[in-house]
């Protein structure tokens, strides 16, 4: 048949066009018939109709989906008349148009057309040249219902995907946002003030405080707060990457661009931020050539990835976090003055929570509330608990505030943290913190220990093996300070009620 061989002709114009130069070697393998095979089988089975005229405008080939469209019979249509079959056709007016390639032209319906439901179409042609020869001309026709098909599921994909975007983005308000930051202190509220303010632009951040303060928190709670809050946020901890990486893991790299390279290179963090906010922390651990790198590009807003020459512009909004003290890095060498400048555009520094001991009792509910509502139980803590746990010093702040209520959780007997349920060194140095002043040091020490011992085997439920193990002592050894502080059965129920 003609559409046979015209597909020869065809064949170069769309290997080249769409670039599948490795199809020709996969199709050498086949003989001519099994291509051919091959090629009717694809016509078959497509959805688009194709329709291919010879170069007496009659029709060589048309494919089932057309025919059926046109609710016509393939050996009703085959060898009439193009124009006979589809009124409107172009290919009589392009087949002696040299090397002629349409794509997808917008087409209406032709009036009159019998059984023609649709009112437009997709249409691609071209013509079959072989030497300076027109040995036919092909089309391809994308139905209206079947446009409608696909731009309808295309619809349906991006509003689930606006769904999820949507909710993706409540959900970060909600965990994220300046109003979810616990604190009624004053220097909290000043602080969240700021926060706010530093929301509604694009100026650096630096934050500094103590570790566990919660300066990633409100990284977060600025990034979500400000109009970049539907681009990216991308976290760096400065401290977790080694020298050598700095640059690729910020920069990326370009194909090639060293030994071991990922094929087709790599974005680096300041790309992957672009649009949104680059959050760096531990600032105060990146090496000095790095600060040389990241102040030009906070200056000239663009990137170069290793490897390659050309420029890439950025638009990010830069966050910046330390434990460090920044100034007395600088008179150290170890940090560079113009950096800190640049970004200590807006300073906020979060104070430790021994600082704002009114916000502790606020932490301690939310994190109770929280486990309690994770595992479906009612743990309660006494406010002797409470009132310890406030006139503790938190060297962890509120990190190790949180460590510390789920611990207590766990050790929690019959739905209540009492003082077996904390960790030694709290309940010792709330006992150092309320000491009796016209007692010495060594019966202070004393009655500490003791009480110590007491709370452990209570803890233990009076077994005095395990008892021992979380002392660090030996068995024998906790026996003899038992007998040195007159410690008996009714010492240990009594710590119980």
């Amino acid at each position: 048949m003609l559409y046979l061989s015209s597909l020869k002709g065809q064949k170069l114009q769309v290997m080249e066009e769409y670039e599948i130069m490795e199809q020709e070697k996969i199709l050498e393998n086949y003989t001519e018939e099994q291509k051919n095979l091959i090629c009717e089988k694809m016509l078959e089975i497509s959805e688009d109709g194709f329709v291919i005229m010879d170069t007496d405008n009659n029709i060589a080939y048309i494919n089932p989906a057309y025919c059926n469209h046109l609710q016509v019979e393939m050996k009703d249509a085959i060898g009439k008349p193009i124009l006979d079959i589809i009124l409107n056709s172009k290919l009589p007016e392009i087949i002696h148009n040299k090397e002629f390639i349409e794509k997808e032209v917008f087409h209406l319906a032709a009036k009159g057309q019998p059984n023609i439901h649709d009112k437009y179409f997709i249409v691609t042609r071209a013509s079959v040249i072989e030497g300076n020869k027109a040995i036919a001309a092909i089309g391809q026709v994308k139905f209206e219902k079947n446009t409608m098909k696909l731009a309808e599921s295309l619809k349906d994909l991006n509003e689930e995907l606006k769904y999820y975007k949507d909710e993706l983005h409540r959900l970060a308000k909600d965990r994220f946002s300046l109003k979810s930051i616990k604190g009624k202190s004053n220097e909290m509220i000043e602080i969240k003030k700021i926060a706010q303010k530093a929301a509604e632009n694009d100026f650096t951040v630096l934050l500094t405080g103590e570790t566990g303060t919660g300066k990633e928190v409100f990284a977060n709670a600025i990034h979500y707060s400000s109009k970049r809050k539907y681009k990216p946020l991308i976290r760096v901890n400065c401290a977790a990457i080694p020298p050598e990486l700095f640059e690729s893991e910020f920069f990326g790299y370009s194909d090639g661009a060293f030994t071991g390279a990922k094929k087709g290179g790599k974005k680096g963090k300041f790309e992957l931020a672009n649009g949104g906010t680059l959050f760096l922390d531990e600032i105060g651990d990146m090496p000095l050539f790095m600060q040389v790198k990241l102040l030009r590009v906070l200056q000239e807003k663009e990137i170069e990835k290793v490897g390659s020459e050309k420029t890439i512009p950025i638009d990010i909004r830069v966050i910046a976090a330390t434990n460090k003290n920044l100034q007395e890095e600088i008179s150290k060498n170890r940090f560079r003055e113009d950096l800190y400048y640049r970004l200590n555009v807006i300073g906020i520094e979060l104070p430790p929570l021994r600082k704002r001991k009114e916000d502790i009792p606020l932490f301690i509910d939310s994190f109770l509330e929280e486990i309690n509502e994770k595992y479906n139980t009612n743990i309660k803590v006494s406010k002797e608990i409470k009132d310890i746990l406030i006139n503790y010093s938190w060297p962890g702040n509120v990190r190790e505030l949180k460590n510390t209520i789920e611990r207590c959780y766990t050790m929690a007997d019959n739905n209540i943290i009492t003082n077996a349920s904390l960790p030694v060194n709290i309940l010792t140095k709330s006992k150092l913190q309320n000491y009796d002043k016209s007692k010495t040091l060594n019966e202070i020490m004393d009655s500490i220990e003791k009480e110590i011992i007491l709370q452990v085997i209570e803890k233990n439920n009076n077994n005095i093996q395990k008892t021992a193990i979380d002392l660090g002592v030996h068995r024998s050894t906790l026996y003899k300070k038992m007998g040195d502080y007159d410690i008996k059965r009714c010492d240990i129920d009594a710590i119980k009620e």
